[in-house]
């Protein structure tokens, strides 16, 4: 009686629509993405470099984007990036329809983590600022939320920097997963791309923190305008807000036309795999995850 109470109330509980389960797996592999990932860099920032500093914030958000997609990915994919739906949508591995629904809740996710952040180093952050939350300054803290540009760069410089690093990041996600191309063994698909993270945070994110991703960086942002940095988070840098919006979706496409253009059309055809009942049955189980690709950041 017990078990079929459970069975019962566990039924009541689950989802039955596809995409409302995709979403929210969006939703809480973006929330990890931003909590974990802001979260190294304000440990980082509120130490002054004593628990941290750029090769821990660059392996933070690495092994965040990691535990995100094995979190997310068997639902969704684990795209945790609207750059990255979109290039999975311009290839044709997820349908357009998707796009919307996934964007959404990748920005949800991304605010709620930036909250999240917020909260733990609360108030570790009115001690680190004496109650005066800045953009800019020896004591700036808007950086731990969003990207800022350096005082150098230039805002085209800064978006050529978005177009290429996400271009490339989207060429390791489309290779880790390309089956055709040289095999990731099952399972540690994740730390590749984390490794790919590791990878572009060590080599392009001097000019501006190397952002790649719409939704890490506006929902943050817009978290911080009203938690009271104010407006001046749309203002710095010559209004450089939208450059790791914008930035990211140019490389995306980018990144997706070179490897279809480069990689993928060239393959030789694959031969069909021996059909048998457990393979027809993990294949129905897994269909989603083969056609969102299982990427990520």
């Amino acid at each position: 009686m017990s078990k079929n109470m459970k069975r019962s109330f566990k039924e009541k509980l689950a989802l039955r629509n596809h995409l409302v389960k995709e979403a929210l797996s969006e939703f809480l592999g973006t929330f990890i993405l931003v909590a974990l990932g802001c979260g190294a860099v304000a440990q980082s920032v509120l130490s002054r470099g004593e628990l941290g500093g750029a090769p821990m914030i660059s392996l933070g958000f690495a092994m965040a984007v990691t535990i995100a997609i094995y979190i997310a990915g068997g639902v969704s994919g684990g795209h945790i990036n609207p750059a990255v739906t979109f290039a999975m949508c311009l290839s044709g591995k997820i349908r357009w329809i998707k796009f919307p629904v996934y964007v959404i809740a990748q920005f949800l996710g991304a605010f709620v983590g930036a909250a999240a952040v917020y909260w733990i180093n609360y108030d570790l952050l009115m001690f680190y600022t004496g109650g005066k939350l800045t953009v800019t300054g020896v004591n700036k803290t808007a950086h731990i939320f969003a990207t800022y540009p350096e005082e150098y760069l230039s805002v085209a410089n800064g978006f050529s920097d978005q177009v290429m690093s996400t271009a490339i990041l989207l060429l390791g996600i489309f290779a880790v997963f390309d089956p055709c191309n040289l095999p990731v063994p099952k399972g540690l698909e994740p730390i590749a791309i984390g490794l790919v993270i590791i990878l572009l945070t060590s080599s392009m994110a001097r000019n501006s923190g190397c952002a790649m991703n719409p939704a890490r960086d506006l929902s943050p942002r817009l978290f911080t305008y009203f938690a009271g940095w104010g407006p001046e988070v749309f203002t710095a840098g010559h209004h450089f807000w939208w450059v790791p919006i914008v930035g990211p979706m140019v490389g995306a496409a980018i990144g997706t036309a070179i490897y279809m253009l480069f990689i993928e059309l060239h393959h030789a055809p694959r031969e069909p795999p021996q059909r048998s009942t457990e393979h027809e049955k993990y294949t129905l189980t897994n269909m989603e995850e083969e056609k969102s690709l299982h990427t990520s950041i």
